[in-house]
């Protein structure tokens, strides 16, 4: 009777499976984003991934907080997988209110920055995605999941100057006029800087975890 009860609850490796499918959503849905600010008549294609690849992501968000609820056993501190959690949620979110703004505006051209801060959300994710990759194992890889969670916020310190320099261009490219191009570009580089911010949140999430749990 005990074995057939244990059988039902969630098992501790149960969560690293839904952790890695959500980063694995974050992946996806950054390459998305990439492929869509290249532009052309291919942008609603990739915008429209983003929601799919968002809506996914939180299917597994819903699983990992109601296993979290069952579950006797759990990897780490419960308030730590719900952190966790919502911070990949988070961060695949921010992705799909960036492709929100680029279809309620109708754009389908992107300059150079914004093109160059989707490059870093690309390779934030695939960072991402390793590290939570690592959790099962954290104590053996906690130097590589420090270098990792380092190399997070080095990129978030480079979206901030690209974030610069693309609005410094964004406002010499339209200070003559055309003060709504202005206003639309200035939102979509906010939005592309708060990817790369959510991204960072997750990388504090997963050292928090390392410092509780070592």
């Amino acid at each position: 009777m005990l074995s057939w009860f244990q059988a039902l609850l969630p098992r501790e490796d149960n969560f690293f499976r839904l952790f890695d499918a959500h980063a694995a959503t974050l992946v996806k849905g950054a390459d998305a984003l990439r492929r869509m600010l290249d532009g052309g008549p291919e942008t609603d294609r990739w915008r429209q991934a983003i929601v799919d690849h968002e809506h996914e992501a939180d299917d597994i968000a819903r699983e990992v907080l109601h296993a979290v609820r069952r579950s006797f056993i759990t990897p780490f501190d419960r308030s730590d997988i719900r952190g966790l959690t919502n911070s990949l949620d988070d961060a695949i979110d921010q992705m799909q209110k960036t492709a929100k703004v680029v279809a309620l505006y109708e754009q389908t051209a992107f300059p150079p920055k914004m093109q160059a801060l989707g490059d870093v959300a690309v390779r934030c994710a695939a960072l991402t995605a390793e590290a939570v990759s690592l959790l099962p194992a954290m104590r053996r890889h906690h130097d590589r999941l420090n270098t990792l969670t380092e190399q997070v916020a080095g990129l978030e310190s480079d979206s901030d100057t690209l974030y610069d320099e693309g609005m410094k261009a964004l406002f010499l490219a339209h200070r003559g006029g055309q003060a709504l191009d202005f206003i639309i570009g200035a939102e979509i580089y906010d939005h592309l800087e708060k990817v790369i911010d959510r991204f960072e949140d997750v990388a504090n999430r997963i050292n928090g975890v390392l410092v509780e749990h070592l």
